[in-house]
């Protein structure tokens, strides 16, 4: 995380989903003074409690957790409140519930989420990016080799778990990906 986090990483999301709600909020809080140190955005994946238990910047949240609706209002004035899908459809409803950004995919195959369902590629991800005015992630099996191709769907940038904590230089990886996301389209 640290060599992202001097890479230039602009956010960083607390992920465990083996982890209760005392365990996640510890790891948290480990991690939060790293984060703001560097000038990165914490973002809680899931837990709307120990994101606001820890005064993050926002929280992630999927189908199957608490709805995006109910968060907002739960949620102080500037909270980040993000949302995953692969459908435009649900990205429209997720926006028009007060989703300030979706995460889109899988893009790709991925092995860090076994749920996923199937991968949508970049035609999947550039028709949500067209669908909602918020900015898109994409998710899901991102690698440096495959970054140019997310970026050029208008992607606001890529999350990934492999292409950093499997690389033999964090830092430079993490470099590689923002770039893509810096040049001019």
């Amino acid at each position: 995380m640290d060599s992202a986090l001097s890479a230039g990483a602009p956010t960083i999301q607390v992920r465990s989903k083996e982890a209760g709600a005392a365990e996640l909020l510890a790891l948290a809080d480990r991690l939060a003074a790293r984060i703001r140190a560097a000038g990165a955005l914490l973002i809680i994946n899931d837990r709307l409690d120990v994101a606001l238990a820890v005064g993050a910047d926002g929280v992630h949240l999927g189908p199957d957790d608490l709805p995006v609706s109910a968060a907002r209002q739960a949620a102080p004035d500037g909270f980040l409140i993000g949302y995953s899908t692969a459908e435009p459809a649900d990205a429209r409803r997720a926006v028009a519930e007060g989703a300030s950004y979706l995460g889109c995919g899988a893009v790709y195959g991925t092995v860090n989420k076994v749920d996923a369902g199937d991968a949508i590629g970049p035609d999947g991800l550039r028709r949500v990016v067209a669908a909602v005015d918020v900015p898109v992630v994409g998710i899901g099996g991102i690698t440096p080799a495959r970054v140019e191709e997310v970026a050029s769907t208008g992607a606001a940038g890529c999350a990934v778990i492999g292409a950093i904590m499997e690389s033999w230089d964090p830092g430079g990886t993490a470099r590689e990906l923002l770039a893509a996301f810096e040049e001019p389209r």
